[in-house]
């Protein structure tokens, strides 16, 4: 028995490895029973936009931007052209839509988290890793952050690092003047429903010339159930700096929906590069609908690199807006859809500018009757000169009733641009590991030596703290998964 000042958690069937802490799901699927200071309730109205907005005591253009926004996702149906059998199941009017402990200013020591909340991240392993190689955390429970923190030679820098409730209150016109820039709230439905119910998130500000030698890492973890979680991220790179920012997240395994809706904007000026990371390893009844995009000005970079396991259906596609000349963007993505998973995921990349480049590298698996779906965009315009596209897809079915689907749209216009696409879909057969098992392998290992195989390329892209956990995460995956 634990003491009775320390809160019980509430186990969950065993699931996936975390690929942060390398723990087992059996271990790291849990949730607390907190005591929630403010809950807006179930179901999303008006009286739901200013109970969140109150509570957060945001200024008045913050209140109207979300009613507007409401009456933009009210407006706009359900992507029917895809996907439409897995959002149908989903039922707005049953979600939480915030949940707090405080809505007072995250903590900036471990000591002073609260204790249910500090256990569960230290579970799953983040205070460790700030200590080893990150320049600064931000630790998100439900609605809002409950610890945030900066290394000291990095704020020194000039760097700012907090979470967005934050950021609207101590840097607002900063904030205002990207807010909603690179992504309009009506520019899909989702989009229009974090604008109006968002809350935490991570704003960074590099000033010129600042190179940030270490990550920043954002953690957003849900515990409640029927929970919807919508950070707000907007990261603003000044001209010549440089930033690596990484993300993780996870939820416990509940029987009803979680929903996951985050809105993530990048500015890249002038000179300037972001690489952004992010490792999902969501329970396999969490909507996890998604928008990303960056804008990259004159010989900026902008670098995604995109890692999506878990979750009963993602949707989400990474994008850079190529504003600048010789601006240059990147999505590098692993999906991983097991059985009753649909991960439909791409990337966007659209060019403004002459001489810029986008290259999207994208590898699927679909493991039992999982399904995974690549869907991207690339357009050229006639006007431009000198730009470059190369778009590889390759998709792995392990077994005979996975599914995989690639849906690349790709418009070149003019005669000065060049342009290359690549697809193939490959399958695991029974002789191959028939031949691995003869030289002393299980049938596991032999299926994740060629699982970790067909990946290898990217996972090395990964941080090496990442890319070990990721094969960790596959060779559970793969266990028992050939029949």
């Amino acid at each position: 028995m634990k003491p009775p000042s320390e809160p019980e958690a509430t186990p969950a069937a065993p699931a996936p490895v975390n690929p942060l802490a390398g723990l087992d799901q059996s271990v790291s699927d849990f949730s607390y029973d907190v005591k929630y200071d403010y809950d807006a309730g179930t179901g999303l109205t008006p009286a739901t936009i200013d109970y969140i907005s109150s509570v957060k005591k945001e200024a008045a253009w913050i209140r109207e931007f979300r009613h507007h926004a409401l009456k933009v996702f009210e407006s706009k149906p359900l992507p029917t052209h895809w996907a439409t059998k897995d959002l149908e199941t989903l039922d707005f009017s049953k979600i939480r839509y915030y949940l707090s402990q405080g809505a007072q200013k995250p903590k900036r020591t471990w000591e002073e988290v609260p204790d249910d909340i500090k256990k569960t991240f230290e579970r799953l392993g983040v205070p460790e890793h700030e200590r080893k190689f990150l320049a600064g955390v931000d630790a998100q429970f439900d609605s809002e952050s409950a610890y945030s923190s900066i290394k000291e030679v990095v704020a020194k820098q000039g760097v700012i690092f907090m979470n967005s409730t934050e950021a609207l209150r101590e840097h607002p016109d900063l904030f205002r003047k990207w807010f909603g820039k690179v992504i309009p709230t009506s520019d899909n439905k989702f989009s229009a429903l974090n604008s109006a119910v968002f809350s935490g998130g991570s704003f960074i500000y590099v000033p010129p010339g600042v190179k940030v030698a270490h990550p920043l890492q954002a953690y957003f973890r849900i515990n409640a159930e029927n929970f919807g979680q919508f950070e707000r991220t907007l990261i603003i790179v000044d001209e010549g700096a440089e930033l690596t920012y990484m993300e993780g997240c996870t939820a416990p395994k509940f029987s009803t929906s979680t929903l996951h809706s985050a809105v993530v904007e990048l500015v890249a000026m002038k000179d300037a590069k972001i690489q952004y990371i992010t490792v999902q390893n969501w329970a396999p009844n969490v909507y996890n609908l998604v928008t990303k995009r960056g804008l990259a000005h004159e010989n900026a970079e902008i670098k995604w690199i995109d890692c999506n396991i878990g979750s009963h259906l993602t949707m989400k596609y990474p994008g850079v807006v190529l504003k600048g000349r010789k601006a240059r963007g990147e999505v590098v993505s692993i999906a991983l859809a097991n059985d009753g998973q649909h991960q439909d995921t791409g990337a966007k990349m659209i060019h403004l500018a002459d001489e810029t480049t986008s290259t999207i590298i994208s590898k699927s698996i679909s493991v039992g009757q999982g399904r995974s779906t690549y869907r991207g965009i690339v357009r050229i315009p006639k006007h431009l000169k000198g730009c470059k596209n190369n778009t590889e897809c390759d998709a792995l079915l392990i077994n005979t009733n996975s599914r995989t689907d690639t849906y690349p749209a790709i418009t070149v216009q003019g005669q000065t641009h060049a342009a290359q696409h690549e697809a193939s879909v490959s399958k695991v057969s029974e002789e191959m590991i028939f031949y691995m098992q003869q030289r002393g392998l299980t049938e596991a290992q032999a299926m994740s030596l060629a699982v970790n195989g067909f990946v290898n390329d990217l996972v090395r892209q990964f941080p090496m703290e990442y890319s070990v956990e990721l094969k960790r995460l596959i060779d559970l995956e793969m266990e028992g998964s050939v029949g």
